[in-house]
């Protein structure tokens, strides 16, 4: 099971972060991923980090916006978002897959419940 956290409202521009949790399996043997879906739309793939070497993947949309990483000690996994937009708002997941890495949702076999962020001045 993932659970995610840190999710809320945050103005244009602002920063939110969040944190990626598992219970039951081991966060370290797994490329987690990050997802969002906004109401009417389709579930997209935010970004990814490969749990071998830290490499990350990250959707057009987000790059050089949205940072992902892990901490292997606190088994933990981090979304930091910033310059956020209105156009970043929806419910955003993390995800696990093992072995492989990428933005397509059918590549995971675990998800969390989702976080809520809605950014609106």
């Amino acid at each position: 099971q993932l659970v995610e956290f840190g999710g809320g409202l945050a103005q244009p521009g602002g920063s939110l972060r969040l944190s990626c949790a598992a219970s039951g399996f081991t966060l370290d043997d797994y490329t987690i991923g990050w997802f969002r879906q906004a109401p009417g739309k389709e579930r997209e793939g935010v970004g990814c980090i490969k749990n071998t070497d830290g490499s990350t993947i990250y959707a057009d949309s987000v790059k050089g916006r949205f940072t992902i990483t892990r901490d292997y000690d606190k088994k933990m996994v981090y979304l930091q978002m910033d310059n956020l937009t209105p156009e970043d708002t929806g419910v955003y997941y993390c995800a696990g897959a093992l072995f492989i890495s990428g933005l397509g949702a059918h590549l995971y076999d675990y998800w969390g419940q989702g976080t809520q962020v809605t950014v609106s001045s």
